[in-house]
């Protein structure tokens, strides 16, 4: 195990060495974003190893055999225990052992083993052995999905099935039909390269706002990105699934044999079934079809900024039918100065060392000497296509923003290359960037969790989440980070609390502020669209129309699907029938306490 010092000295993988390697034109970025990363880690690394952990309601004995069997059908080297110290790394050298980022003890969410499939076939093995053993199991794609959970299982002790590090292939790109089918582990960082090292210039790749995550573990989580092909989920056509009983299925147009539309029309014939596999627990998606973006023929970023925190409301009401029109034509983002200042990478004990929130006269002393200057809020903004289409919608964005008393666009000319813009500039291109890492550094040990409602596009909603998210900030001294994001028809508002990982009471901050605000904005209406694993289950229970009768139709599919309650118990609030109504619920009420009362004896 390598030393603190040589693991912050050590260099970044390539794409060209390992699947979940940076691409060569970021890799300098990526050597100055791990830098600046360590520079402000504080946590002690720890070295001695741990206790086995393992599986609820499965004795070690049998656990031991049970990975015997497994290592002699996949390989010695292919199924690891997870018994040696945590080591967090970072993003692009990310564990799959525990949550990185983690928002209670990170030995509350940790797998017993790790195993590496190569194929659909050993994915299917892998299941099969689960229901033998009856051993939970959680797949992963990469593990990237840093601030909802990472890798991290949410039942403590489970198999952690990482199909990326073998599962990794491109298996098509087309550059006639715009589409690919693609591997868990496949990258936005590997795709982009494949497609630009075919020459296959007419083609764009959508990516969200960091590029080192899954294409597949994205999409199913129901990710986005910021060119016009964004919504990700909308954008994949095809997947191909294994069954919590071990059956192969392929969706859409792949059940037919011999087709040729499988990536190219997404529902076949009869009942459409893919999306019981996105947020869900009901298989593990081994390869999916994704449709990629026509080059538009030119595009052209911009930005404008806002200078008064109630300019919000009239913002929002100018941004929906412009987006609803698509003159605005891509996620529509709509940030904080205090985001932004964040996003230069600098500790927040540069700008205020005091306690409690960054006082409103620091934050706007520090925006003045910034490039873009004083502002409250700044919008990010796309205009795709040939020069004269441009200009049309540009001239239109311009003179509907230019109704806010104060605003003002930003000259790109004057921006500096290391200017937050250009990291926007290149997303919206779908060029994939890593600059978007920065703003954890605000806090030593940095670590991020959102608050995610989704609200209808209007300035009333967004003033009303606004000011509910600046309350419970302000109460629990937590820095306000919010980013509104506007869909065709909804509003994201994107709120990121950062904090020091190490540090158990602001942990606990973190959690009980967000807690509240899942709370408060379902009162009013709004529900979470994405979380985290300690909040699936309280979000999970806002959706709880005609007595929860959502949640009752999940249970009946998971006992259906899954008899033996061995895939991923508990994701997104779906607990299998020997797991439910005995403890195993994370709510406000139960705390940091991620363990049930054992499981319900074979019926």
């Amino acid at each position: 195990m390598m030393s603190f010092s040589e693991e912050a000295q050590s260099d970044v993988p390539l794409l060209s060495e390992k699947h979940s390697g940076i691409p060569e034109f970021l890799l300098e970025k990526a050597r100055a974003a791990k830098a600046d990363i360590f520079e402000g880690r504080t946590k002690p690394k720890k070295t001695r190893n741990r206790l086995p952990v393992l599986p609820p309601g499965v004795e070690e004995q049998t656990f031991f055999t049970a990975l015997d069997d497994l290592s002699k059908q996949l390989g010695a080297e292919n199924v690891e225990r997870n018994d040696k110290p945590l080591t967090d790394g970072w993003y692009m050298e990310h564990p799959n052992t525990h949550d990185l980022m983690t928002v209670v003890d990170e030995e509350e969410f940790v797998p017993s083993a790790m195993v590496y499939p190569s194929s659909t076939e050993e994915v299917q093995q892998i299941v099969l052995w689960a229901n033998k053993y009856q051993i939970p199991i959680n797949p992963i794609s990469m593990g990237r999905n840093l601030g909802y959970g990472g890798a991290a299982p949410r039942v403590r002790g489970a198999v952690l099935v990482d199909l990326g590090k073998r599962m990794n292939k491109i298996l098509d790109i087309s550059p006639e039909d715009y589409t690919c089918l693609l591997e868990p582990g496949v990258s936005f960082f590997a795709l982009y390269e494949a497609v630009k090292a075919k020459g296959y210039d007419h083609l764009w790749v959508d990516v969200p706002d960091v590029g080192g995550g899954s294409v597949i573990g994205n999409t199913v989580d129901r990710g986005v990105g910021y060119t016009p092909y964004g919504d990700h989920w909308a954008c994949h056509a095809g997947l191909e699934v294994v069954l919590p009983t071990g059956e192969v299925i392929r969706t859409g147009m792949g059940a037919l044999p011999g087709n040729n539309t499988w990536q190219t029309f997404p529902y076949g014939f009869g009942p459409y079934s893919d999306g019981i596999f996105s947020q869900s627990n009901f298989g593990i998606v081994t390869k999916m079809g994704m449709t990629l973006m026509p080059n538009p023929g030119g595009y052209e970023s911009y930005a404008y900024t806002f200078q008064r925190e109630e300019d919000l409301h009239q913002l929002i009401e100018i941004i929906r039918p412009l987006r609803i029109g698509n003159i605005l034509e891509n996620v529509a983002q709509l940030r904080h100065v205090t985001q932004s200042i964040a996003a230069r990478g600098k500790p927040r004990t540069d700008y205020y060392k005091g306690e409690g929130t960054i006082p409103n006269d620091v934050v706007h002393k520090v925006a003045a000497t910034l490039p873009m200057g004083d502002h409250t809020w700044v919008y990010y903004g796309m205009s795709y296509g040939p020069k004269h289409i441009r200009q049309y919608k540009l001239d239109i964005i311009d003179a509907e923003f230019k109704k806010v008393p104060g605003a003002r666009k930003i000259d790109p000319s004057t921006l500096p290359p290391d200017e937050y813009f250009w990291a926007r500039d290149r997303v919206a291109a779908g060029i994939p960037e890593l600059q978007e890492l920065r703003w954890v550094n605000w806090m030593p040990n940095g670590a991020h969790i959102a608050f995610s409602p989704v609200s209808p596009i209007r300035g009333a909603d967004a003033k009303k989440l606004y000011d509910l998210a600046k309350r419970r900030h302000e109460e629990f001294g937590i820095d306000l980070f919010p980013a509104f994001c506007v869909g065709l028809r909804e509003m994201h508002l994107i709120v990121e609390l950062v904090y020091d990982r190490a540090d158990p009471t602001r942990r606990k901050d973190v959690l009980d502020c967000l807690r509240h605000l899942v709370d408060d904005a379902a009162a009013c209406g709004y529900g979470e669209y994405r979380t985290h694993l300690v909040l699936m289950d309280q979000v999970a229970g806002t959706y709880n129309w005609n007595d929860n009768a959502l949640m009752k139709f999940h249970e009946k599919l998971k006992d259906a699907l899954d008899p033996n309650g061995i895939m991923a118990p508990g994701r997104c609030g779906i607990w299998p029938k020997k797991y439910r109504n005995r403890g195993w619920e994370m709510t406000k009420d139960s705390g940091e306490n991620a363990h049930g009362n054992g499981l319900a004896p074979p019926s």
